[in-house]
C-alpha cells in the first residue's frame, strides 16, 4: 500500500480533469521520406501544438530500461515507464537478475522446457535441449553468460544431451573475433560434459547470413538457418574452429557476421539435428531478430518458406518478443516487478480514474500501465472500458476504433465523474506494422479528427490534455540505408516498407486552455524540461492534477514558476 499524494500548495486548480492521450506508435521522424506522421494532414494536432508548450521525449533504449540506445522501444515497456514513473530494467539486465535470483529456473517456461525432454524423441539418441542465439557477449541481443548459466542449470536437472547452434556476431563485438569465443566456450562445454552429459556445438553461421533476419527483410536467411539447425543440411565439418578457419581461407576478407552455414558431423551424420521430443531455447533477449525464427517454430499456418519436416518441440524464447501478438507463446523471463505505480498512488489519493482503449491496446492502458498488474487498485474509483477491435487486417480499417474511443471519452468529460482519464489510440502502431503507407497516412488523419473533438471538449470542461506516445513507428515507414540515409527501393521501384518500431523521440504536448501561470510554457522562459524520457509523464500528470509527485519518480517536464 502507498500513502496518499500530498497537495501542491502552488497549484491553482482547473475546472476539468487531466486527459492523457497516448498516440501509439507516433514519433518525430528522422527522414522526410517515409514519415507518415509528417505526411498526413493533421490540422488539429498542428493547431493544438501552436498554442501549447511542446517537448520531445525519449521512448527507446535506456530511457525505457532496455540495454542500449540501439534498442527500439515497444508498447509494453513504454506503458510500464509512463505508468510507474521510473525506469525498470528490461532486456539484458532483467535476464541477468532472473538468473542470479533463480527466478528463471523456477518459472513455468523453464520447467516445461526440461519436462518436455522426458517425452522421448523417437530416435536412438536421448532427447536434446537445443540453444540457438547470437554467440556473443556484446549484450545487445544476447550474452554468453546467460547461455552458460542455462547449460549449468540443465545439467543440474539431469539433462543428458545439449546442442548449441551458434550465430557469430562481428557487429557488437570484433568483426573477426569468433574464435576468441569458440575456443573458451568449447572448453567450457567439455568441462561440463561429465556425469553423462553430452554438450557440444551442433551448427552455426554468421548472423547476417542465417537465422537472424528482421522486419521480413530476407526470409532466405531464416530458411538457411532452419535447414541448418533443424535438418542439419549444410556443409559438414568435424569442429567449429575448422568451419571458421576454412571459410576464412576460402573467402578472403570475410567477417564473422557473414560466415556461411555449417553443421558439425561425425561419420557423415550431423550431431545436432532437432527432432520430435526435443526442447529449443532461443536465447536472444532482444526481439527484432528473434521474431522470424520464432514464427518458423511456432506458427501452424507458416508460408514464408517450406519447412519440410517440422519437429514437435517445446520452444521458448528468452523473453516475450512482441507483447502485441504475445510471441513467443512461452518465454523464460517475465516482465519486471513494478511497484508504487501512478495508478496506485491516484487510487490512494481518491482520484477518480477512467482507462480506455480498444482491444488491441486495452491491456496497455490497464495491465501494463499499472506495472503488469491485473485488476484495479480501487473498484469504486476506477473504471476500465474496452472497445472491441475489428477483426480485420488493420490496413482495411486504418481509422480503427478511434472515433468510438473518443465518443466514450467525450461522455466521460461531460459527466464530470473523472479527475484523470487515460486513453490509447492504437492507429499509429497497429496500422504502422502493416507497412501499407497509404493506410498509415489515413490512420493518422482519422486520429487527428478525434484529437480535434477532444481538444474542444477539454476546453469546454476546463481540463488539461497531455498528448504523447509510447514509441515511434508510423514516423518511419520506409527502409533507409544506414550510412547514407537514402531510401531503399525494391526491384519494382517502390520504397521498401519498414514495419517495425522506430528509435525516434515522441511528443509531449501540454494543452492547458485555462493556464494560470504555475509553470513556464514559453521558449523565452525556458519552457518544458528537455532530454527526459516518457517515464517523466507520470510526475507530469500528477503535477497537473495538483499533487506533488513521489520523490523518487523521474522528473516532471514542467518547470515551476517561482512563487509570486
Amino acid at each position: 500500500m502507498v500513502e496518499a499524494l500530498k497537495k501542491d500548495p502552488a497549484w491553482k486548480g482547473r475546472r476539468g480533469p487531466v486527459l492523457l492521450v497516448i498516440m501509439d506508435g507516433v514519433g518525430y521522424g528522422k527522414y522526410k521520406e517515409g514519415d507518415a506522421v509528417a505526411d498526413a494532414k493533421m490540422y488539429n494536432l498542428a493547431a493544438i501544438k501552436a498554442k501549447s508548450p511542446t517537448v520531445k521525449l525519449k521512448a527507446h533504449g535506456k530511457a525505457v530500461g532496455l540495454p542500449s540506445d540501439e534498442d527500439m522501444g515497444n508498447s509494453e515497456v513504454g506503458h510500464n515507464a509512463m505508468g510507474c514513473g521510473r525506469v525498470f530494467n528490461q532486456g539484458a539486465a532483467l535476464v541477468s537478475t532472473a538468473i542470479e535470483t533463480g527466478a528463471m529456473f523456477q518459472g513455468h517456461a523453464w520447467q516445461e522446457i526440461i519436462a518436455g525432454l522426458t517425452k522421448g524423441a523417437g530416435t536412438p539418441r536421448a532427447p536434446t535441449l537445443h540453444f540457438i542465439g547470437l554467440f556473443s557477449d556484446g549484450n545487445v541481443h544476447s550474452h554468453l553468460d546467460h547461455l552458460k548459466a542455462m547449460i549449468r542449470q540443465a545439467k543440474k536437472e539431469g539433462v543428458k544431451r545439449i546442442r548449441v547452434h551458434v550465430l557469430f556476431d562481428g557487429r557488437d563485438v570484433g568483426e573477426t573475433s569468433a574464435l576468441d569465443y569458440v575456443d573458451p566456450f568449447e572448453a567450457f562445454l567439455k568441462e561440463e560434459s561429465t556425469n553423462g552429459l553430452d554438450a557440444r556445438i551442433g551448427s552455426g553461421g554468421g548472423r547476417m547470413w542465417i537465422t537472424m533476419d528482421r522486419y521480413g527483410a530476407d526470409w532466405t536467411m531464416v530458411e538457411r538457418g532452419w535447414k541448418t539447425h533443424v535438418h542439419g543440411k549444410a556443409r559438414q565439418f568435424a569442429g567449429t574452429r575448422e568451419a571458421v578457419e576454412t571459410y576464412r581461407k576460402e573467402i578472403p576478407g570475410i567477417i564473422d557476421q557473414d560466415l556461411k552455414e555449417f553443421v558439425i558431423a561425425e561419420g557423415g551424420k550431423p550431431i545436432g539435428t532437432i527432432e520430435d521430443g526435443d526442447s529449443v531455447v532461443y536465447f536472444n533477449f532482444r526481439g527484432d531478430r528473434a521474431l522470424e525464427i520464432t514464427a518458423a517454430f511456432e506458427e501452424d499456418n507458416f508460408d514464408k518458406f517450406d519447412r519440410g519436416r517440422r519437429p514437435r518441440v517445446c520452444y521458448a524464447g528468452m523473453m516475450e518478443y512482441d507483447g502485441d501478438t504475445h510471441v513467443p507463446k512461452r518465454y523464460l523471463v517475465s516482465p519486471p516487478a513494478i511497484d508504487r505505480t501512478m495508478g496506485e498512488y491516484l487510487a490512494a489519493t481518491g482520484v477518480r480514474t477512467l482507462a480506455i482503449s480498444e482491444t488491441q491496446k486495452y491491456g496497455h492502458v490497464t495491465y501494463f500501465f499499472n506495472g503488469n498488474r491485473t485488476g484495479k487498485f480501487d473498484d469504486k474509483l476506477e473504471d476500465y472500458v474496452e472497445i472491441k477491435s475489428d477483426v480485420v487486417p488493420f490496413e482495411q480499417r486504418p481509422w480503427m476504433k478511434c472515433a468510438e474511443i473518443t465518443d466514450q471519452v467525450l461522455k466521460a468529460l461531460g459527466s464530470g465523474k473523472y479527475d484523470f482519464i487515460r486513453l490509447n489510440f492504437p492507429n499509429g502502431d497497429m496500422v504502422g506494422h502493416t507497412g501499407v503507407y497509404q493506410a498509415v497516412v489515413c490512420s493518422m488523419e482519422g486520429m487527428d479528427l478525434q484529437l480535434g473533438r477532444l481538444a474542444k471538449a477539454v476546453e469546454e470542461a476546463g481540463g488539461i490534455m497531455v498528448i504523447t506516445a509510447d514509441h515511434g513507428n508510423s514516423d518511419d515507414m520506409f527502409e533507409h540505408n544506414k550510412k547514407t540515409g537514402a531510401v531503399v527501393y525494391k526491384e519494382d521501384g517502390t520504397p521498401k516498407a519498414k514495419t517495425s518500431h522506430s528509435l525516434n523521440p515522441v511528443p509531449c504536448i501540454i494543452y492547458d486552455p485555462e493556464y494560470k501561470g504555475e509553470y513556464f510554457r514559453t521558449a523565452g522562459e525556458g519552457g518544458l524540461r528537455e532530454g527526459l524520457g516518457i517515464s517523466s509523464l507520470a510526475a507530469t500528470c500528477i503535477q497537473l492534477l495538483g499533487y506533488l509527485p513521489p520523490a523518487d519518480y523521474d522528473q516532471s517536464v514542467l518547470k515551476k514558476q517561482p512563487a509570486l
